[in-house]
């Protein structure tokens, strides 16, 4: 029982005193956090904090010339100077990542079926024809109607809703024990953005997903994590429980991010 509690608590991400530089230029300013399997992590911060850019270098996807230090960790696993070639087997298959611009992110040339079954044909080894049974049950799954017909379409022939939902699945088809979200509903309207909202916290729920989720918008945070680290110009300056750090905000920072929600409230 103990060995057993003790693999529950082990994070499955662990990230130390990452720093990220581009020339002079440091984006990223020793960020440090932790993520256990099932729980649901938020980094918020305005335009320019360096949130996306840690997201980004979990999976060695930053742009050339980044210099990396710091330690990042996945199931036991340092991922900072692992090859391209050593990362992809991680990317997709244990890690999924949902990018904030879904039309920009999917492959205009590809259907949404044979975006969705790549992964499954590289990773899993599947057939064509059973990558795609399973493609179109992952877009029931993610409820995009008439999931059959939707295979078969191109991203530019399907709303930005369905696009969104089509990145979900493409980026849970593995059935990843992470799952990243940058800014997953921004370009949304409230209703869809609602509908993105609920889904994710049922996947997270019935997968047993690790979410790591960056936003700026704490309603969003508010109704998917459960902890929050706040970054300004690179660096965390506050973190904490979710509801404690929305009520009893400490930094100036994350007091105007919550006001600001509250004004649009």
């Amino acid at each position: 029982m103990a060995a057993e509690t003790e693999s529950r608590l082990k994070p499955l991400l662990q990230v130390d005193n990452l720093c990220i530089a581009y020339g002079n230029t440091e984006a990223v300013r020793g960020v440090s956090l932790a993520l256990a399997p099932g729980e649901s992590v938020a980094i918020v911060g305005g335009s320019g904090s360096g949130k996306t850019q840690t997201a980004l270098a979990t999976l060695g996807l930053l742009e050339r010339g980044a210099r990396v230090s710091g330690s990042i960790r996945f199931d036991g696993q340092e991922l900072v100077g692992r090859s391209d070639a050593e990362l992809n087997r991680l990317r997709g298959a244990r890690i999924g990542m949902v990018f904030q611009d879904a039309l920009s992110s999917l492959n205009p040339h590809l259907t949404l079926g044979a975006q969705i079954a790549g992964p499954l044909m590289w990773h899993r080894k599947l057939p064509r024809a059973v990558a795609l049974r399973e493609a179109r049950a992952l877009l029931d799954a993610v409820r995009i109607p008439d999931a059959a017909r939707r295979l078969y379409q191109y991203p530019h022939e399907c709303s930005g809703g369905m696009r969104q939902r089509a990145l979900i699945a493409l980026a849970l088809a593995c059935k990843p024990q992470l799952l990243i979200a940058d800014e997953p509903t921004t370009a949304l309207d409230a209703t869809v953005q609602a509908q993105i909202l609920k889904l994710l916290a049922e996947l997270r729920a019935q997968l047993g997903l690790a979410l790591l989720l960056i936003s700026h918008d704490l309603g969003v945070v508010a109704q998917l994590c459960d902890r929050v680290l706040v970054l300004q110009a690179g660096a965390v300056v506050e973190e904490g429980e979710t509801a404690a750090l929305l009520t009893r905000p400490q930094h100036p920072c994350t007091r105007e991010l919550v006001g600001l929600r509250l004004r649009l409230a």
